[in-house]
């Protein structure tokens, strides 16, 4: 079985806590107690991870970690410096906060734009580190990047893990979340990730909106790499939930291959420097 990672762990402490099992749809399903699949479906010894100049902070709401159709899991799976934590209102835990404040992050809180505070930045894009940046050049969004130097710090995407009702209630009680400048994709960019959604019936997974940070940032081939991860992970939740006509079924293995050859074109990018 590959390593655990912060999402594994923390499935553990919040499993330790309850009082009885959870009971999800599926629940007498024997599970993998990492992937949470069927173990007859188990994806953990395809999971790859990604070489990425990006840091993600996972915010869950309660018994969110627990479910088996949580898609945070998979920025884990794939982003080495993947943190994460169960919110409180009340008890805020202590690592979290220092993580915000480590300079080597410049946070920022993906959520939409339109539930910011007065004086809370919000940005469509990242902006360029100042090291690069050119004199004669007007800046896209002034006065809105945060204090610390982008030339000496990597983005920490804090993503809210929940419906979106309790997304909405994690931020709103959360002072220290409203005072992070906030990324909020433009229409062009939902746009196209909705026309990739195809057919699909339900709204975007956390997993889709780190792969469209991950996009903002420049890293399109990790994008496209988690984004195949996150199809493998529907088809595979799918076949556990006997929610596909297995006459009609794209075999599994055409969604790991789709898999690995992005896993691979994002290495290669990498290494190039793209």
């Amino acid at each position: 079985m590959a390593a655990a990672h912060s999402v594994h762990r923390l499935y553990q402490h919040r499993k330790a806590l309850s009082t009885k099992p959870y009971g999800a749809r599926g629940k007498n399903l024997v599970r993998c107690q990492q992937c949470l699949m069927g173990q007859a479906f188990c994806i953990c010894s395809h999971r790859k991870p990604l070489l990425s100049g990006a840091s993600f902070l996972l915010i869950m709401y309660d018994d969110e970690v627990l479910k088996p159709s949580n898609s945070g899991r998979l920025i884990a799976d794939l982003i080495p410096d993947t943190h994460a934590f169960i919110w409180s209102r009340t008890h805020i835990a202590p690592e979290l906060l220092a993580i915000l404040q480590d300079p080597q992050y410049r946070p920022y809180l993906v959520f939409p734009g339109e539930y910011a505070h007065p004086d809370q930045p919000v940005l469509s894009r990242l902006p360029a580190p100042r090291a690069a940046a050119s004199g004669t050049e007007p800046a896209t969004e002034p006065a809105t990047e945060p204090a610390a130097d982008p030339a000496a710090s990597r983005p920490l995407f804090v993503m809210l893990d929940g419906s979106w009702r309790e997304a909405i209630k994690m931020f709103r009680k959360s002072p220290y979340l409203q005072h992070l400048p906030m990324l909020s994709f433009d229409a062009g960019t939902v746009a196209a990730y909705a026309l990739r959604k195809g057919s699909r019936d339900f709204q975007f997974g956390t997993a889709e909106v780190a792969a469209m940070a991950l996009a903002v940032m420049g890293e399109e081939a990790n994008a496209r790499a988690l984004n195949a991860w996150f199809d493998l992970f529907i088809e595979t939740s799918l076949l556990c939930r006997n929610r596909r006509n297995h006459a009609q079924l794209q075999p599994l293995t055409e969604y790991i291959e789709a898999f690995e050859q992005a896993h691979a074109l994002a290495q290669e990018a990498h290494a190039l420097g793209r």
